[in-house]
């Protein structure tokens, strides 16, 4: 299958398009990244072309052809090159716990409900947030990924939040390390691998990059 062929309509500091990132670097498929800035600039009219329903990244583009959604494209990318590093296990049972686990996140982790809110409505987020990765710790639990020893589609689908830790740390005044240790834990052994340290930015850069926005907002 010819790798030149795929495109990643990306946004270095979406949750969402770091999934891609990472599930590409994870199976070595070469591709183009588009970056789109659509926080500061129009959106590009490919993006608004490939994705004209939600208007927003990622998108894989493969042979001309769009996929959206990033649990989506993740299991297309898992499906398409299959010939190595799974993603999704084998056994029907257990690929059905993983998306259920990655759905679970989905609905139940955000980072937005905290930084984008103050007062109360901030507490609430953060104390849901805290709650929820308390519940993905215990699914965790002494493994060394979501899916035993194979890094795979759950860790996939919460990492990138890792990337606004020390943002949430500082609007809100907690610590994800105080609240969820081995879920640390986690993160640090996910970053030893290089499909995602190559993938993640830096949370200080993330930090800076949303300050500015929650001033013009009245969120900070």
């Amino acid at each position: 299958m010819e790798e030149s062929s795929v495109i990643l309509l990306d946004l270095w500091v979406s949750i969402y398009a770091t999934r891609a990132r990472i599930a590409l670097a994870e199976k070595g498929i070469k591709y183009q990244a588009q970056e789109e800035d659509f926080v500061y600039k129009q959106k590009s009219s490919l993006l608004l072309e490939m994705n004209p329903l939600h208007k927003t990244v990622p998108v894989l583009i493969h042979n001309g052809k769009p996929i959206c959604e990033s649990l989506n494209i993740v299991e297309y990318i898992d499906e398409v090159w299959n010939h190595k590093s799974p993603l999704l296990p084998a056994d029907p049972y257990q690929r059905s716990q993983a998306r259920f686990w990655a759905d679970y996140i989905d609905k139940k982790v955000s980072s937005r409900n905290i930084w984008g809110n103050k007062g109360e409505e901030r507490e609430k987020a953060k104390k849901e947030f805290i709650e929820a990765l308390k519940i993905l710790q215990g699914v965790l639990g002494d493994k060394t990924y979501f899916g035993g020893d194979s890094f795979g589609f759950v860790d996939i689908a919460l990492l990138p939040f890792s990337i606004w830790f020390y943002t949430l740390e500082n609007v809100a005044n907690f610590s994800v390390e105080a609240e969820t240790p081995q879920l640390v834990e986690w993160v640090k052994r996910c970053r030893e691998r290089e499909s995602v340290s190559s993938s993640l930015p830096d949370p200080k850069k993330v930090y800076d990059f949303i300050l500015p926005m929650m001033h013009k907002m009245g969120l900070a």
